[in-house]
C-alpha cells in the first residue's frame, strides 16, 4: 500500500495516510483491497488529468469495486447508477463503453476518484470519516497545477467535497446524482460528455473517447 508515484508528495501522505494505513492493516477484508486501493491515482498521473469525476466510496459488494469511481470489474453487471450513466452517455454521444470497467477513461486522463478509498463489505460509508477526503482535495489541487480541468460533479456530496477548488479557467458541470433516486432531477439530459469534449476542443486538447 505504498503511495502512488507522482502523487506521493501530496501533504495527505505525510499527515493523514500513516493513521489510515494503520487502521486498514487492522481492519478485516475491506474493499477494493490493497492491490487496488490507489488504482485511480496509479492509472492517471497528475500531469495527464483533464477531467475529474468524483464518487463517494467503493462499491461494498465483494468483487464489484476495482478502485475507480463508478467503475466495476469487466465481468460484473452494471450497478444502477452506472446503468444510468451509460444511458445518458448513449443519449449524449451515441455509445457507452463495452463493459462497466472504466479503465479506458482513466487512461485518457479522466481521474475517477472516490472521496473515500476503502469500505468494509456490505457497509457503505463506514470509512468516510477516516480522513480520506483530504486526499481528494490534495489530488485535485495537484492536478490543477498542470492545466485547466473539467469537473463533473454528480450530486451534493461531490459538489460539497470540491467546494472552493474550481477556478475560473476550469469547467464545472454540477448536476443531480445518477442514482435511480435522483437521476430524473437533472442528471438525465445534462449531456455532460459532449459538453466536456466541446470544452476540451476549445482548449486545443483531444476529446475523450467515452466509448473506449
Amino acid at each position: 500500500m505504498r503511495p502512488p508515484q507522482g502523487w506521493d508528495h501530496l501533504p495527505f501522505f505525510q499527515t493523514d495516510w500513516p493513521a489510515i494505513r494503520d487502521r486498514l492493516e487492522r481492519a478485516p477484508g475491506w474493499l477494493p483491497g490493497p492491490d487496488r486501493l490507489f488504482a485511480a491515482l496509479q492509472a492517471t498521473p497528475p500531469d495527464r488529468v483533464r477531467v475529474i469525476i468524483l464518487g463517494q466510496d467503493p462499491y461494498p459488494t465483494p468483487g464489484h469495486a476495482n478502485g475507480l469511481a463508478f467503475s466495476v470489474a469487466p465481468d460484473v453487471a452494471l450497478p444502477r447508477s452506472l446503468r444510468n450513466i451509460f444511458a445518458e452517455l448513449r443519449d449524449d454521444i451515441g455509445a457507452p463503453p463495452p463493459t462497466g470497467d472504466l479503465s479506458g477513461w482513466a487512461r485518457q486522463g479522466v481521474l475517477l476518484l472516490n472521496t473515500s478509498l476503502s469500505v468494509p463489505p456490505g457497509d457503505a460509508g463506514r470509512h468516510a470519516t477516516w480522513g480520506w477526503d483530504r486526499l481528494a482535495r490534495d489530488a485535485v489541487a495537484e492536478a490543477q497545477r498542470h492545466g485547466p480541468l473539467a469537473f463533473l460533479l454528480w450530486g451534493a456530496h461531490a459538489q460539497k467535497a470540491m467546494a472552493g477548488l474550481p477556478r475560473p479557467q476550469d469547467l464545472v458541470i454540477a448536476t443531480a446524482h445518477p442514482s435511480p433516486l435522483s437521476a430524473r432531477r437533472g442528471f438525465f439530459g445534462s449531456r455532460p460528455f459532449s459538453r466536456i469534449n466541446d470544452w476540451l476542443v476549445t482548449q486545443g486538447r483531444t476529446p475523450v473517447a467515452w466509448a473506449a
